[in-house]
């Protein structure tokens, strides 16, 4: 079974900003000062390729997960990460992939405002489907929301 869950947010900075911080591995250092218990580079220096390993803190009901990024595109300002150990793999998940895209905010003409979305996709066997309740947009927004506030608070 296959499945994706998305939400956008407005940015109250420029496209080009935002993605400076959502493009890079910035974010998952701002995630781990406020939402994880830490992050830690295994390879790589933020470029496709890189695998870092998320550490959640001892209340969640996932303790880590590795996360490879397989896709940057910075002419589009889209970056692609899979989950490639641990996580929701451990739930009988087969495919986690997040997905982050900054584009231009359609409704603001003077360029001072974007819109982030992030995407979560999903695969899981036919006899896991019952665990697609673990699958959760929330943990998202709340990081975008901490992200937005990082960006204002450095402009």
């Amino acid at each position: 079974m296959f499945g994706s869950l998305s939400e956008e947010v407005e940015v109250k900075v420029s496209a080009d900003k935002a993605w400076q911080l959502y493009g890079t591995i910035k974010l998952g250092e701002i995630a781990a000062k406020h939402t994880l218990e830490s992050i830690d580079v295994l390879e790589g220096d933020g470029g496709v390729g890189t695998v870092i390993k998320v550490n959640f803190k001892p209340e969640s009901r996932i303790s880590y997960c590795k996360e490879k990024f397989t896709m940057i595109d910075n002419d589009n300002m889209v970056r692609e990460v899979e989950i490639i150990e641990g996580g929701l793999l451990d739930f009988g998940f087969t495919l986690c992939r997040i997905r982050i895209e900054v584009k231009d905010n359609a409704n603001d003409k003077t360029g001072s405002s974007c819109v982030a979305k992030m995407t979560v996709e999903y695969e899981v066997k036919e006899e896991a489907v019952g665990n697609t309740s673990l699958v959760t947009i929330e943990p998202f927004v709340v990081l975008m929301k901490i992200a937005n506030e990082h960006l204002l608070n450095s402009s």
